[in-house]
Order: C-alpha cells, then sequence, then structure tokens
C-alpha cells in the first residue's frame, strides 16, 4: 500500500517518549524499540511515522533480530491500536562506514556487519519486497541506501530491477545521511536522486542546518536533535522545574520544532516544511 501525497507530514518531530502521542498535537516519529514495550498503548492526537530502530539493531548486534513477521504484526498493532499511522520504515541496512567496519564513536561501541555496501543495498531492498508482500495494507516506505551519490543511484536500479519504481512511490526514504546532513555531500546525494525523478524524499535524523541546506529537496523530514541541543543546554527552560534539563521535556521539543519551522521556511518560497495540519 502506497502512501498518498496528502498524508504525508512535511515534518515530524522526533521523540523516544511515546506518551507524546496522545498528548503533543503535532506530528511525531517514535522508534519501534521505545513502542514495543507498550502493553497499553496511546491513542495517536496527531498523525505520526514509525522508525524501525535499525541503526541501533546493526550498532549493537551486527545484524536485524527482529524478524519481518514480528515488525509486521507490530505495526498492525500500531495502526489499529494508536490510530493515525503515516507510514513505517522498513528495516533497512545503513551504509555508514561505522555500521559496517565497527568501532567506537563518542563512547558509542559498533560491533560493525562487515560487509559491503552492496550488500546492505541488497538487503535494504530484499527486505523492503518482503515487508511489502507481507503487509500489502501497511504503509511502508521503501528507503535507499549507501555511501556516494553513485552507491544511491544503484540502489535506485536494484529497486528497478526487481520491479519497484520509486518515482512512482509517494514518499522514499534517503538513509545513512543523517551525519553528513547540512554537507555539500548530501545535497549532492539528494540531488543525484532527483536526477534520477525520485523526488518524493523523506531525510531521516535532519537538524536545522540540514533542513535549511536541504529544504528544496525534501518533502519530508525528521529529527530528534532538539533532545541533544537540550541536553548540552544544561539548565532547564524557566518553568520547567521537575528536571535538571530539558532533554525529555515536550515543552522544549515543541519550541525547538517552532524554530526550526520558521529557519527552515524562511526565504523559501514553497515552504517545503511548514507545519502539518492536523485538525
Amino acid at each position: 500500500m502506497k502512501t498518498t501525497a496528502a498524508s504525508v507530514p512535511v515534518f515530524l518531530l522526533g521523540t523516544h517518549q511515546p506518551g507524546w502521542l496522545a498528548t503533543a498535537g503535532v506530528p511525531l516519529f517514535v522508534c519501534d524499540r521505545r513502542l514495543r514495550v507498550y502493553k497499553r498503548l496511546p491513542v495517536a492526537a496527531a498523525p505520526f511515522g514509525v522508525d524501525s530502530g535499525g541503526f541501533t539493531e546493526l550498532q549493537r548486534y551486527g545484524e536485524w533480530t527482529v524478524s519481518p513477521a514480528e515488525y509486521v504484526a507490530r505495526l498492525r498493532r500500531y495502526r489499529d491500536e494508536i490510530g493515525h499511522l503515516l507510514w513505517a520504515a522498513p528495516q533497512d541496512w545503513m551504509c555508514e562506514r561505522i555500521i559496517i567496519d565497527g568501532g567506537t564513536i563518542a563512547g558509542q561501541r559498533f560491533v560493525g556487519t562487515h560487509l559491503s555496501v552492496a550488500e546492505h543495498q541488497a538487503r535494504t531492498v530484499a527486505n523492503f519486497l518482503e515487508l511489502r508482500d507481507r503487509a500489502p495494507d501497511l504503509p511502508i516506505i521503501p528507503v535507499v541506501q549507501g555511501d556516494t551519490a553513485a552507491d544511491y543511484e544503484r540502489c535506485v536500479d536494484l529497486y528497478d530491477a526487481a520491479g519497484v519504481d520509486l518515482t512512482a512511490e509517494s514518499l522514499v526514504g534517503v538513509g545513512s545521511v543523517c551525519r553528513r546532513q547540512g554537507t555539500a555531500e548530501a545535497t549532492g546525494i539528494l540531488t543525484a536522486l532527483h536526477r534520477r525523478g525520485v523526488t518524493r524524499l523523506h531525510g531521516f535524523g535532519f537538524k536545522i542546518r540540514g533542513l535549511v541546506a536541504c529544504r528544496d529537496l525534501l518533502a519530508s523530514a525528521d529529527s530528534l536533535a532538539w533532545s541533544i541541543d537540550a541536553r548540552r543546554r544544561g539548565n532547564p527552560l524557566p518553568g520547567c522545574v521537575r528536571h535538571k534539563n530539558c532533554a525529555n521535556c515536550l515543552r522544549f521539543a515543541l519550541r525547538w520544532r517552532t524554530r526550526v519551522l520558521a529557519a527552515a521556511t524562511a526565504g523559501s518560497t514553497a515552504q517545503p516544511f511548514a507545519p502539518l495540519d492536523v485538525s
């Protein structure tokens, strides 16, 4: 089942607090790893998307420990019990070198898959095909992966060879750009995809700088960067007396979201990051 253009939001606020689904009143992006532990799920007050949690899976285990059947079953539960499900990411394979080679960054250990970029791409496409075959009723979007711009174009070719025309999809996720969003390299990747006719793009994990730089190349984006900003800020907002910082604070997150939308749309005639109408 394809998502429709009218159903796709332009900005999803990332959160590790699933309870916000019932209270935030704005489109959210929530990870399956957070949602799956809930016995009683919140009822969504606004549309939301689901992150499959692939980065953490590959970081910790070097492979997927969640089967497609398990993931599909949970997505159906989220759709039916939470409501307002916009779309969900597949169980894709990121292509960052640290994911493939392993190592440590900022104290975080990556076990490494020790596979090639080409193998990660092949597994990404194969998973999407299996998920769509198992659940044509669910709005699971395809994701392109790669390292260089040429890699992403080859990933488009893999989908095409498998019978999936990405130019006809209502939304296509662009993986493995989070750590380089806001750079000329990320812009080059998105531009290469546009040249191939793949223009309805979702940017995973984009911060303000990346949204401003790539606003005319993205149809939508998500970000959890507000939590990092709040932790670095240290002191909580005036009036926030129950926590030492605002890294888990809805009030801070909503203020950050307002600032993101203002910065990303400033000077843009197309205004691709206007907030979604959730009325």
